[in-house]
């Protein structure tokens, strides 16, 4: 399940008032994201959440749920 709180950091960093974000939902469904965005999502994610993410563990993700499920290993540390 997406936290709220993800749900509203991308919302933020992508000025947009409301998106239905689900499990397998990927960057290129989400309106105005694109790559330029994607280095601003993922470093205000990395400032809400006060986490760091290495380059590799970017790269293997998929989707929305594979971030969130990161977030969740890393704030679990």
């Amino acid at each position: 399940m997406i936290s709220e709180r993800l749900k509203q950091v991308i919302l933020k960093e992508l000025k947009l008032d409301s998106f239905n974000f689900e499990e397998n939902t990927t960057a290129d469904q989400v309106p105005g994201w694109d790559s330029l965005s994607h280095l601003n999502v993922i470093l205000a994610v990395e400032k809400e959440f006060n986490i760091r993410f290495k380059p590799y563990e970017l790269l293997k993700l998929k989707n929305i749920g594979e971030l969130q499920k990161l977030i969740d290993e890393k704030l679990s540390k």
